[in-house]
């Protein structure tokens, strides 16, 4: 009796932290919606019809579903090559440039490397391919940067993505690089529209969604991650250099070749995130087709607290703000600014709260 009574005991205090933290970051959302409601009134604008236009936008058909869906999927991709690199200390702030790297080699190949009439599916994933190779040569820069010359990854990376926005702004104005031809005044200064075979095929097609074969990939590849982590000597290798590099130096650890290889995983997971949007949704590259998903990926790794299922989890939730946040926008006339504050707010919220977790023990 006694016996069952212990056992029932701790598996009641093993079960506590994950109801309390559960309930924290519940609290957490509800005071940031609460705030978001009282700014939303600041503004004049109806709070129930801005709702609505929220939920409208964020779950009110299977498309919308589908696009907070496939707008969450970047998020994920940044967010778990964050937490591979963060596995070795390593700060990659650059998604933002690797996304529109990426973007940028996947509309080449899709418009001009011979894609289109590649059989057995190489049509769309090849410049898949291309873009996780393009994204993952930008991440290893500041990897080596950081290995041999000891600088700061969080610097490199940051001007690195201001380049590659720059790029990627310069390839849509001319046209000698993917500019669509020009043949009047009022030709929009993007490239042209990417071949039907290079475009991602969507899953469920008649269930008016809209989810594409991006899930599917992103999905795979967060397992695949979960496994070098946790499974694999890489991983292994990632945790020693991150916790003592002198120490895993004395081991034989190659800390050059780990801290390349961590940003550059990092680099090609944002380059495939800007691959899927371009052949997933978007179809056609535009100045600044990003939209900031880098950034938010990378709040999206720091929510997740180095867990890949985390990463989903706050992936989801962005993917549905982002969504619902652009129609209240567009619908309930909510100032774009004030859907920014808001966001920042949900997210000041849950980081304030997975902190307050850490430092009362309890395991986030």
């Amino acid at each position: 009796m006694s016996h069952r009574v212990i056992k029932s005991t701790t598996v009641q205090r093993r079960a506590d932290p994950h109801l309390r933290t559960l309930l924290v970051m519940s609290g957490a959302i509800a005071v940031a919606m609460l705030v978001a409601i009282l700014m939303i009134l600041s503004v004049g604008v109806p709070v129930s019809e801005a709702l609505a236009a929220f939920a409208d936008g964020a779950w009110g058909s299977p498309y919308a579903i589908g696009a907070s869906i496939n707008r969450s999927l970047v998020f994920a991709l940044v967010g778990i090559g964050f937490v591979l690199a963060n596995r070795a200390r390593l700060t990659n702030v650059g998604g933002e440039g690797q996304i529109a790297i990426g973007g940028i080699a996947a509309t080449a190949m899709s418009l001009y490397g011979g894609c289109e009439e590649l059989p057995y599916g190489l049509a769309y994933i090849v410049p898949i391919l291309c873009a996780a190779l393009a994204g993952g040569i930008w991440g290893a820069i500041p990897g080596w940067l950081k290995a041999r010359l000891g600088t700061n990854e969080v610097i490199s990376t940051l001007l690195l993505s201001f380049i590659a926005v720059w790029l990627l702004y310069w390839c849509v104005q001319s046209v000698s690089l993917l500019r669509q031809p020009m043949t009047s005044g009022g030709t929009l200064p993007e490239s042209l529209t990417i071949p039907d075979t290079t475009q991602l095929p969507l899953l469920w097609s008649d269930s008016g969604l809209g989810i594409h074969l991006g899930l599917a990939i992103t999905l795979v590849l967060g397992i695949v991650v979960a496994v070098i982590i946790q499974r694999t000597r890489f991983g292994f290798s990632l945790r020693a250099v991150g916790y003592n590099p002198q120490a895993a130096r004395r081991a034989g650890m190659a800390i050059t070749w780990t801290m390349v290889a961590a940003l550059a995983i990092a680099g090609a997971l944002g380059g495939i995130a800007g691959a899927i949007m371009l052949q997933g949704d978007q179809y056609s590259l535009k100045a600044g087709f990003s939209s900031g998903y880098g950034f938010d990926g990378l709040v999206v790794g720091l929510l997740a607290r180095n867990s890949i299922t985390g990463v989903f989890v706050a992936a989801l939730l962005f993917g549905f703000m982002r969504s619902g946040g652009i129609n209240m926008e567009m619908v309930a006339q909510v100032p774009a600014a004030l859907v920014l504050v808001v966001q920042a707010i949900v997210i000041l919220t849950l980081a304030g709260s997975a902190i307050w977790l850490s430092r009362k023990g309890v395991k986030v």
